[in-house]
């Protein structure tokens, strides 16, 4: 997956994108998108919230992430950084989970 699939030249520096970027992007595009997703719940809502969509968009987000930091890359800062994000949305989609199912019964 670390084979070149296309360059991009953005003035004098050149994008290099193999299989693993795109798994990098993909990951960024969720984790940071989450927020745009929270941001209309909460204007919707008029107040703040964080709806299901945030807590998916944020686990794939992070697991995208992970996978690129541990095998594409093999950068421990960036394992480091996306580890706890990890656990947090973990905790929190769960609690969204449970709470749905209690205000179902």
């Amino acid at each position: 997956m670390n084979e070149m699939l296309f360059t991009i030249k953005l003035m004098d520096v050149t994008l290099v994108v193999t299989w693993w970027k795109i798994v990098g992007y993909l990951g960024v595009l969720c984790f940071g998108g989450r927020w745009v997703v929270q941001m209309a719940a909460s204007y919707r809502a008029r107040i703040p919230t964080f709806p299901l969509l945030f807590w998916l968009m944020s686990l794939s987000g992070s697991i995208l992430l992970l996978t690129y930091f541990i095998f594409g890359k093999n950068d421990s800062v960036g394992i480091l950084s996306n580890l706890m994000p990890t656990g947090v949305a973990l905790y929190n989609l769960s609690l969204h989970i449970g709470d749905a199912k209690r205000r179902a019964t």
